[in-house]
């Protein structure tokens, strides 16, 4: 049986990127690195762990997303809102815990 991966962070929680210095919030989650190869070679240049959680973010003020490894966020305290506009498609209401979606997913 394979060791069980807990990931420290949730979806709809915010987060901040340690190396890139911005504030964001988790749609998705992968318990370990599930893109290709090239793209880890030429983008994750600090080299972090693959087999660790990695996240998909929403990034405050921007359009694209981020995948990001577990290792370079932190959870953000703040309950500023997040301004991204794929927000309405993954979420429903935001507290002050953070993004609320009232789909269930399988």
């Amino acid at each position: 049986m394979k060791d069980q991966k807990i990931a420290r962070f949730s979806i709809g929680q915010r987060v901040f990127h340690r190396l890139f210095d911005y504030r964001g919030v988790i749609f998705n989650v992968d318990a370990e690195f599930s893109g290709d190869e090239q793209w880890y070679v030429q983008v994750a240049k600090s080299r972090p762990p693959k087999e660790s959680p990695w996240y998909h973010v929403l990034p405050d003020g921007a359009e694209h997303t981020t995948y990001v490894a577990e290792r370079n966020l932190q959870s953000d305290d703040s309950i500023d809102d997040i301004d991204h506009p794929l927000i309405d498609t993954f979420f429903d209401e935001v507290t002050d815990d953070g993004y609320v979606s009232y789909e269930k997913l399988n």
